[in-house]
């Protein structure tokens, strides 16, 4: 008798429901990039259609990466990423229209557009979401190469610090030429250093987890086991020193520190690492020109309305002047903020979308985190548990620094908005992001495998032995019994 088939129960897959998301997604793009053409040339653009199908083309090559090698991924989670990086490109090609205004009302040449760029980014970021997915068939694989992930994500931190690669951009020492292009290494180092800090953290748990004494109702860690914040610490001010970048330097430390606080379950940690980083910038105020110009600038941006304040000064004219509503694609002014396509294109979409807009924004983008956190919480090792959680709470910490800095809330920063703003290593580097997210995502959703109960063994055990073919026996063989 064979063993009776049990099927466990599990999430259905529904990529069917992930292709029609998806499509709707390129279909808001499109009416997007219509409506844009309308109010700048008062005719819907004639590249409409062929942009549509362009996104569609490149969104359906995910979604069939998605459907054959993470069959059982997040349906959600996809279209959402497709949605904004459809978004994106529209406001791109916006403030296009914008710059082309400005050049030919002073008599220059128009400049070549930002939009056909950053849609061929967008097509090597798939493709690089297509390679990770299927080199990537086992989240738990990535465990193996956390030294190794270390070793590269800080090669990659230290390569703008070179004197020949290394490029200094609005201030901020981030980048590498590599012939005609520039790229920013640091988002690359963010994916392995989220890597390294899962599979160390898995490994040293236990140690860390381990209290010397409880004051206040705190459970406080070992001296002899601060080492690790204390060295993620000071790498966090390497880079704010050398680099000149506030927003990495939170970004690279609170995504360690919050990971630890995952693995270890004590609050003591956060507030180690709180303290620790607001000491760092309080002495880094003192010491260097940069950071307290950022932070001057923060506290009264109208003090120098015309200089060190004007990018959030007229930033934060663009939201006034979008209200509730906004005041309709291509009827705004967005290109009026300096660097409007990288740092500052929420502002361009606070202005035109308005209040309503900027939610809608941040509700895709927390819609991408909490499903994010839900495949933390439903994987079933602990390596795939602190991955996720630590890219999810990455890109929350990276749409919480920008959309800060742009509205006041802290010192500007020069961290771009994930999907959103223009910028080719972001967008590849997210879109890597996604494909390892979809990966844990498969990997919890997955129906488990149906436990073995002793009827099901004694059942299978009975099914063995009736199929056993015994052999005769060879002629002229004795009977030793």
């Amino acid at each position: 008798m064979s063993a009776p088939s049990v099927t466990p129960s599990y999430a259905p897959a529904r990529r069917g429901v992930e292709l029609a998301l998806t499509a709707l997604a390129v279909v808001v793009a499109m009416v997007a990039y219509a409506a844009v053409g309308l109010a700048v040339d008062e005719r819907i653009p004639s590249g409409t259609l062929g942009y549509g199908l362009g996104l569609g083309v490149l969104f359906l090559a995910a979604h069939v990466a998605v459907r054959r090698l993470a069959p059982h991924a997040d349906p959600l989670i996809l279209p959402c990423v497709a949605l904004l990086n459809g978004l994106g490109l529209v406001m791109i090609r916006r403030l296009d229209f914008a710059a082309t205004e400005r050049a030919l009302q002073v008599g220059n040449q128009a400049p070549s557009g930002e939009a056909p760029r950053q849609l061929i980014w967008t097509a090597v970021g798939i493709v690089a979401f297509v390679l990770v997915l299927g080199l990537v068939r086992d989240h738990a694989r990535l465990q193996r190469y956390t030294y190794t992930a270390a070793a590269a994500g800080l090669a990659l931190l230290l390569l703008p610090a070179l004197p020949v690669l290394g490029q200094t951009i609005n201030g901020a020492r981030l980048w590498v030429r590599i012939g005609p292009f520039t790229l920013q290494p640091s988002e690359v180092a963010k994916l392995l250093l989220i890597v390294f800090f899962a599979g160390y953290l898995v490994a040293k748990r236990d140690v860390l987890s381990l209290a010397s004494r409880r004051i206040a109702g705190l459970d406080l860690p070992r001296a002899r086991d601060l080492g690790p914040v204390l060295l993620a610490w000071a790498a966090s001010l390497a880079v704010l020193i050398r680099g000149k970048d506030l927003g990495s330097s939170l970004l690279f430390f609170a995504i360690f520190v919050v990971m630890l606080y995952i693995a270890t379950e004590r609050t003591s940690w956060l507030l180690i690492g709180f303290a620790l980083f607001a000491g760092g910038s309080f002495i880094a105020y003192f010491l260097f020109a940069h950071v307290a110009r950022r932070v001057d600038t923060w506290l009264d941006p109208f003090a120098d309305p015309d200089k060190a304040g004007y990018q959030l000064v007229q930033s934060l004219f663009g939201f006034g002047t979008g209200g509730l509503t906004g005041t309709g694609l291509g009827e705004g002014r967005p290109g009026t903020v300096p660097f409007a396509s990288t740092d500052f294109i929420m502002a361009a979409i606070g202005e035109e979308l308005g209040l309503v807009g900027v939610m809608a924004v941040l509700l895709v983008f927390g819609l991408i985190v909490e499903r994010g956190l839900r495949a933390a919480l439903s994987c079933r090792d602990s390596f795939g548990k602190l991955l996720a959680a630590g890219l999810s709470f990455s890109l929350a910490l990276q749409v919480f620094v920008i959309v800060g800095g742009v509205t006041g809330l802290i010192p500007l920063t020069g961290v771009t908005l994930p999907w959103l703003s223009y910028g080719g290593s972001s967008i590849v580097a997210n879109w890597a992001l996604v494909a390892l997210l979809l990966r844990v995502s498969d990997a919890a959703r997955r129906p488990a495998p149906a436990p073995v109960t002793p009827q099901l063994a004694r059942e299978a055990l009975a099914s063995a032995q009736t199929q056993i073919v015994r052999r005769p026996r060879a002629a002229g063989s004795e009977d030793l019994s």
